[in-house]
């Protein structure tokens, strides 16, 4: 039976409660019908006990921080106590494991706690907006954005604010075993598969049609043509708009560029044709709307660090594993 990926997800005081359904649901619960269980989770804290959220209501938690010390990936939701000491024993636990090539996630406000750990000295990190200015003030060797929607320094990842805790997630599913069984889980969860770390935080939903988004059509149209030469003027075309107009349009609607949105779904196109078949470079390039495999190289360098045939083979290792 291939190995399964340990998660421990560690529980502090005040914690908030969906902060911490989010690890919860797509690393703890279990999915048969995706085929053998991927990820297990355990629920950790300080010591062994209830441990009261943000809420009101408490958490029975039975695991202390020696969980710690078996996780290859552990997870700190937010909490609402931002004046709340963290206890050295939390700290060091989490130094500890970091040093022994964990990977360590914050969701929203438990950067503080990676924070205050050390773990996000010298690094890019995020939060919720809300609480942004306070992390940079308290810690002021971490480079604060408040401005999108996770960050992944690659051993220490963060999260803005509640829901980005999902994208977050799925991002490091997909990192784990591909985009197909990281849509798979989306869709079980019944969220939009992907939406990029960089995205903004701030997404303005036009209120004018309850019916849904106005470009929601446009981006299906588009998704259906990747491997043509579509173009922005293209897309403002069918959605019938200026372009200036479409432009302010699609990023009120997604938080992105159309620019950015069309290279992120050709990139996970390209993921998803790396993992499921042995075309060559060249013919996943072409069908992903690439045009040559020197242009998904270089794609694929500056958004996953990586080329695409080191995914393919870094895929594969993990499916088998």
């Amino acid at each position: 039976m291939p190995r399964q990926h340990h998660v421990a997800v560690l529980v502090l005081p005040s914690v908030v409660p969906f902060d911490l359904g989010v690890p919860v649901q797509i690393f703890g619960y279990p999915r048969p019908d995706l085929g053998l269980k991927r990820y297990s989770m355990t629920l950790c804290a300080l010591k062994p006990g209830r441990i009261k959220t943000s809420v009101g209501f408490s958490i029975a938690v039975e695991n202390g921080l020696a969980a710690l010390r078996r996780a290859d990936t552990i997870v700190v939701p937010g909490i609402d106590d931002l004046d709340m000491p963290i206890p050295a024993a939390v700290t060091r636990a989490l130094a500890d494991a970091h040093k022994r090539g964990t990977r360590v996630v914050s969701i929203c406000t438990g950067a503080f706690v990676l924070a205050a750990a050390g773990l996000l000295d010298g690094k890019r990190a995020t939060t919720h907006w809300m609480d942004a200015a306070t992390l940079s003030a308290r810690f002021p060797n971490v480079t604060v954005d408040p401005g999108v929607l996770y960050i992944d320094e690659g051993s220490v990842l963060t999260s803005a604010g509640i829901a980005a805790g999902i994208d977050l997630c799925l991002h490091i599913v997909r990192k784990d075993f591909g985009a197909e069984v990281a849509n798979e889980v989306a869709r079980r969860l019944v969220v939009a598969p992907h939406r990029s770390g960089g995205q903004a935080q701030f997404v303005l939903q036009p209120v004018a049609e309850p019916r849904g988004q106005k470009l929601e059509a446009t981006r299906a149209w588009v998704l259906d043509r990747l491997a043509e030469p579509v173009t922005v003027a293209r897309m403002a075309k069918y959605a019938g708009k200026s372009l200036r107009t479409f432009a302010r349009h699609f990023y009120e609607e997604t938080g992105t560029s159309p620019l950015q949105w069309l290279l992120r779904h050709r990139i996970l196109a390209a993921q998803q044709l790396l993992e499921q078949t042995d075309h060559s470079v060249d013919r996943v390039a072409g069908d992903a709307g690439f045009g040559s495999a020197v242009s998904l190289r270089v794609h694929f360098r500056r958004e996953l660090n990586t080329t695409p045939l080191a995914y393919r083979r870094a895929f594969r290792q993990t499916a088998t594993l």
